[in-house]
């Protein structure tokens, strides 16, 4: 499945501050269908845990390509990263331990399979939830938002996203505001990616859309990727 360079929806814009620091992807998709994953999804999610394990449960994370170069990402930016653990490897060493990867919603565990498989944290939101244009910046002082399932989480200082009403979005916990509900129809998925794994972006968009069509029923409608 080949996305092309396809470019209307969101605007996406990265501050200055972090021009040249990361590479990022973003794609829209809509007639998400809600229904329950079909049986098929299982068998996908179980060749690449069964594949991961088999390759790097004897060795360290950070042998696994991909976790090195974000938790780099995070050190440049002021944040340590094993102590606010970047997304994806928080999955790895979920799958590592044996567990099995969380069932939350239908698109949430296609994309966690994704960013799994891939090792770039992304975040996944309800675009009728964004307003206005995304902007890529650090965290003010003070700033932070309800999360997902947790209290407060603060953002001074680090990686996030925000829309006209501020910040919704992080590589680590997102927000109540836009979190991905049985009513949502239409996506917006972002993946911050270290520039050492700039060449895979291309790639992981293509999965996410394939999978997201394929298990979840979402067409995508619009792709872009910004240094």
């Amino acid at each position: 499945m080949s996305l092309g360079s396809r470019a209307e929806g969101l605007p996406l814009r990265v501050d200055e501050a972090l021009r040249g620091r990361l590479a990022l992807g973003l794609m829209e998709a809509e007639g998400l269908a809600g229904a329950p994953l079909p049986a098929g999804f299982d068998a996908d999610a179980a060749s690449v845990t069964d594949a991961l394990r088999a390759r790097h449960a004897e060795h360290p994370v950070t042998d696994v390509p991909g976790v090195a170069e974000t938790r780099a990402l995070f050190h440049a930016l002021g944040v340590d990263p094993t102590k606010t653990r970047p997304s994806s490897e928080a999955l790895l060493r979920r799958v590592l331990k044996g567990e099995g990867l969380p069932r939350v919603h239908p698109a949430v565990d296609v994309c966690n399979l994704c960013s799994l498989e891939r090792q770039i944290p992304l975040g996944l939101y309800d675009r009728d939830q964004v307003h206005g244009p995304i902007v890529v910046r650090l965290g003010r002082p003070g700033e932070g938002y309800a999360g997902i399932r947790k209290q407060r989480v603060n953002l001074e200082g680090r990686l996030l996203l925000a829309d006209d009403e501020g910040a919704f979005g992080a590589p680590t916990s997102d927000s109540a505001r836009t979190a991905v509900s049985e009513g949502t129809r239409a996506l917006v998925v972002v993946l911050f990616c270290p520039l050492a794994r700039a060449a895979q972006l291309g790639a992981a968009l293509e999965g996410i859309a394939a999978r997201l069509d394929r298990w979840c029923g979402a067409t995508t409608i619009a792709v872009r990727t910004v240094q």
